[in-house]
């Protein structure tokens, strides 16, 4: 059951990260900076990210429940009555006070940190240290819905946009408009710098970003999924809209592994942006099509093809006709999304407007090709229509009677018609195409594939026009739910389709530098 904490989105921070940030803290403000800053945690919970500190004179501590305070309170006298380090909280009683940051006034404020607050010169020495909340603004409060829209929320929604919905990001724009030349140091995830939904945020949010670093977000208390969470520090005396944040990778024992920059992305700059000079909207010339949501790796599951879209996809346009006037550039788009692997780490990574040397490379669109007809998101089935994705002729896999379709063998051995305007199979125009040419990997791939072809129409009660997604239905079944299972029963078919899935490997690796050097990703 869901907690009250749970549903406000504080969890704990580790202390590993806890000891961890203030290591940075240190190296970012000198080795006296506890003595010299005033630090003011305003999520602070029950404090466990104040642990580690020493100068209790310059620490406070706010939060929005006054059980909260009461726990700091508790270990408060803990520490006082054993005075060892470990055994409480090293704050004191009157730097702990319940205080609602989205919501109340400055003027609630213990009267001296006020004091530094509203002094210019003091307030430069102020560090807003914090692990803020990572729900959304429709998960905060205590209203008898279990809803409340915060006035820093109200306040700035046509600011920041889409930004507001975050709590974190509340936080961050309320320290940044109220506590101007501060140092906010913040774990946070990272859709501020890297989401198309934060371009208005970047934009009115200037700072100067110093240093961090990032960890999975699956060491938090409670948190889950697959992706970074980090911890930055942020001069706010003076910045420019954040463009990108190069960040120490940290492995689960708090080691560096490697470095990464996470960098900012507007609209115009995405591959979907790209895939757009691409649509083709007359119905008559599809052989498929692509479905498609969101350029980062997050959501690549959602990527794939299929010949039968859902009237939802269409009606909210993730749904793009496949012809022949634009079947490559569909299979760069479908390869680019899916030849990487989504990790934690990349999990908020924008796929990218390339640049022009992509149409110069014969071979890497060939690939490309090679690698969508035969990857698991082609889900183009000839149980919902004329499957026009068929790699091979009828004699290379010995088929039972001639396929409906010979569109894709007619498209590699540059059989097809120009359309001119007319229908894709017109046979009155003249064949524009040489035929395509494959390097060694792709061609591993068509060899792999065809045994499997072959293999399947050696089987009883088949479909002759079957596709790649149907041929694995066949083997592999479906369960209760029908959705398709992950193995079959059949050990030759099991080799079969891992070796194809070995080959895929290899193309991939081939095709993974092209991506970097046309610029669908920034490495």
């Amino acid at each position: 059951m869901e907690t009250d904490r749970e549903r406000k989105g504080a969890f704990y921070t580790p202390q590993i990260w806890v000891e961890l940030s203030q290591k940075y803290l240190t190296d970012t403000l000198g080795e006296d900076w506890q003595d010299e800053y005033t630090i003011w945690d305003c999520a602070a919970g029950t404090g466990n990210l104040l642990t580690g500190l020493t100068n209790k004179y310059t620490i406070w501590a706010s939060t929005l429940d006054k059980q909260d305070v009461d726990v700091m309170h508790s270990r408060i006298d803990t520490m006082n009555a054993n005075s060892v380090s470990g055994q409480g909280s090293n704050l004191l009683l009157d730097h702990v006070f319940k205080f609602d940051f989205l919501n109340d006034s400055f003027d609630k404020l213990p009267k001296q940190l006020l004091s530094i607050i509203n002094n210019p010169e003091k307030r430069k020495k102020l560090v807003i240290y914090i692990n803020p909340p990572y729900a959304e603004a429709a998960n905060y409060g205590n209203s008898k819905e279990g809803v409340s829209l915060t006035k820093v929320y109200q306040q700035f929604k046509s600011v920041v946009s889409f930004a507001t919905s975050e709590l974190f990001s509340q936080f961050f724009v309320r320290v940044f408009h109220e506590l101007p030349t501060t140092t906010l140091a913040s774990f946070s995830t990272l859709k501020f710098v890297s989401s198309q939904n934060f371009a208005k945020f970047r934009y009115y949010f200037k700072v100067e970003y110093k240093r961090g670093f990032v960890v999975r977000a699956n060491t938090f208390d409670n948190v889950k999924g697959s992706f970074p969470i980090g911890f930055l520090i942020f001069d706010l005396n003076n910045g420019n809209e954040i463009k990108e944040v190069k960040c120490d990778v940290l492995d689960n024992n708090g080691q560096i592994e490697q470095t990464k920059i996470f960098y900012s992305v507007k609209k115009a700059e995405t591959i979907n942006n790209w895939l757009r000079s691409f649509y083709d909207e007359d119905e008559t010339n599809s052989i498929g099509y692509l479905r498609f949501v969101g350029p980062n790796f997050q959501v690549n599951r959602s990527v794939f093809f299929t010949s039968n879209p859902k009237e939802s996809d269409v009606r909210e346009s993730r749904i793009r006709i496949i012809s022949l006037q634009n079947v490559l550039v569909m299979c760069i788009y479908l390869t680019i999304r899916q030849v990487f692997d989504a990790t934690w780490l990349n999990d908020r990574d924008q796929f990218l407007y390339p640049n022009d040397k992509w149409e110069k490379d014969k071979e890497f669109q060939n690939d490309c090709l090679t690698f969508s007809l035969f990857h698991g998101q082609n889900k183009v089935s000839a149980e919902q229509g004329t499957n026009n994705w068929i790699p091979f002729k009828e004699q290379e896999v010995n088929a039972r009677a001639r396929f409906d379709s010979n569109f894709m063998t007619d498209f590699i051995s540059g059989k097809i018609k120009k359309q001119n305007g007319n229908h894709l199979f017109d046979e009155s125009q003249k064949p524009i195409k040489t035929p395509l040419q494959f390097s060694e990997e792709a061609k591993s791939v068509f060899d792999a594939g065809r045994e499997l072809w072959k293999y399947y129409h050696i089987q009883p009660t088949i479909n002759v026009d079957a596709s790649l997604y149907d041929i694995r239905a066949y083997f592999q079944g479906r369960n209760t739910n029908g959705k398709m299972n992950l193995k079959s029963d059949d050990e030759t078919y099991m080799q079969l389709i891992a070796n194809l899935r070995n080959s895929l490997k290899i193309l991939a690796k081939k095709i993974e530098p092209k991506i970097y050097e046309y610029g669908f990703l920034k490495e």
